[in-house]
């Protein structure tokens, strides 16, 4: 399991907020912040997700596949808000 969604999963957050978090994550990364910070998150572990997600970003690809979720429409919309 991709180390960021074992974060996430342990801390009990649904499969549809994790979807949500890593579509807004990769179309637009300053949003997800506001969203990682509403999930509850103790601070601790928050350091942790954050600390993964800034020096690995390829983490964030493998979740995206691991959730099931199109790159490649992913990076249309964001492609197409910019």
């Amino acid at each position: 399991m991709n180390p960021i969604i074992k974060i996430l999963t342990d801390q009990k957050i649904n499969e549809e907020k994790i979807k949500e978090l890593f579509v807004t994550l990769t179309s637009n990364p300053m949003a997800a912040v506001g969203i990682v910070g509403s999930i509850g998150i103790p601070p601790e572990k928050l350091q942790e997700l954050m600390g993964m997600i800034m020096t690995n970003p390829g983490l964030i690809k493998e979740a995206v596949e691991e959730l099931g979720l199109d790159m490649a429409a992913l990076e249309k919309a964001k492609q197409q808000l910019q």
